[in-house]
């Protein structure tokens, strides 16, 4: 299904796209649009794609679709599937401004795939899109190249892909990424609010910094500062552009072996991916109605990046809860007695988590200052309390 600049076509085809004249006045490349820089991506992604392949994968790279065997479902009692699609957002423009383009895939997987284990799922396979003004065969190649190690850090088979030319639409240095993922979970083993308990403990679990989220306003305070992405800044502690790029932290491996620890099982209740709407919307959409949980600001300390943007444009992180991610990049509502050795076990994967609430049914005079449920989910009720750790 990588059918980047038509290489799905057959080599007849192909030759006569290569052979025409780019300097006929109808001609595909007159208006635009570059064939053979489209193949030449491929070429160089192919190595990186076919590290995610396993025996499940069949037909490689080329193909009009990504076909995966899922014969391994007929192990399953009775098997569900899970599936996700996202983008990075406008955190693109930053990478375009600064020509680095081999991260941001791996925030395209951190999106996508990090959705499907919140409801206990095992990735199976991704297929991404790319649409962009010009194809740049190395920086194609760079984006996907990311996407393709992320796939293979979580599991998950990279099975097609699309890079469209929209040369007119987008300018030749712009394009944007989207992806869409599957996994598949026992019915009986799913993730979420059903399964929390009166006096359940809230993990919080660290993000290696604002993901793929808010950037529409990290990109307006830079702007009203007149700072450039190239410029250096000695608050954050390097060049701006680079700093703001750090990649989304991938947590399905880790999760995943914590769910398939034996010791551990049935612990983990519901989980949790703080992306758009902030640490208390994202958190209320996997609690029952009627339960509610206080997360203590003063469990963690937001790291330079949020404390930095927030000072530059002449507010607090308060305000900022609802946008950015603020150092918690996914919540594990848990068991009591589980929680040592959940932390212990992510400790062990290089991610730190600490306690930050416990769930309550008891019923409240008033829900002044909680979120209750998001996104047309009529959950739990979430707010942030106190004030946040030096």
């Amino acid at each position: 299904m990588f059918s980047r600049g038509r290489t799905d076509a057959p080599a007849v085809w192909k030759n006569v796209l290569m052979t025409t004249s780019p300097d006929a006045p109808n001609s595909y490349a007159a208006a635009g649009v570059d064939t053979a820089a489209g193949d030449l991506a491929v070429e160089l992604m192919k190595s990186a794609v076919s590290r995610t392949h396993g025996p499940e994968v069949l037909g490689g790279v080329g193909g009009f679709a990504g076909l995966f065997d899922v014969s391994a479902l007929k192990e399953f009692r009775h098997p569900l599937l899970a599936t996700s699609t996202d983008g990075v957002g406008t955190k693109v423009a930053i990478a375009q401004a600064i020509d680095k383009h081999d991260t941001i895939g791996q925030d395209l997987v951190g999106m996508v795939v990090d959705d499907i284990v919140v409801v206990g799922a095992r990735p199976l396979f991704m297929t991404d899109y790319i649409a962009c003004g010009k194809v740049v065969p190395q920086r194609i190649a760079d984006i996907v190249a990311g996407i393709a190690n992320a796939c293979a850090a979580t599991g998950t088979a990279l099975v097609g892909g699309e890079t469209a030319e929209h040369p007119g639409l987008l300018g030749p240095d712009d394009y944007d990424v989207a992806g869409a993922a599957v996994g598949a979970v026992e019915a009986d083993a799913l993730l979420g609010a059903q399964r929390v308990a009166d006096g359940d403990v809230v993990i919080a679990i660290e993000s290696s910094g604002l993901h793929s989220n808010g950037f529409s306003l990290v990109r307006h305070i830079l702007a009203s500062k007149g700072i450039g992405y190239t410029d250096h800044s000695n608050e954050l502690g390097g060049i701006v552009g680079e700093v703001l790029l750090e990649p989304t932290r991938l947590y399905t491996s880790p999760l995943l072996r914590v769910l398939a620890d034996p010791a551990l099982a049935g612990a983990v209740h519901s989980l949790s991916h703080v992306t758009g709407g902030g640490i208390a919307a994202n958190l209320a959409r996997v609690l029952p109605v009627g339960s509610w949980v206080e997360v203590a600001r003063g469990s963690w300390s937001p790291a330079p990046v949020f404390r930095v943007l927030s000072d530059m444009a002449g507010s607090t992180l308060e305000s900022s809860e609802g946008t950015w991610n603020l150092g918690i990049g996914m919540f594990a509502v848990v068991a009591p007695d589980a929680v040592p050795a959940i932390i212990a076990s992510l400790a062990a994967d290089g991610i730190p988590a600490w306690v930050s609430g416990t769930v309550s049914f008891a019923a409240l005079a008033s829900l002044a200052g909680f979120e209750q449920g998001a996104k047309g989910v009529d959950g739990g009720a979430v707010r942030l309390t106190g004030t946040y750790a030096a």
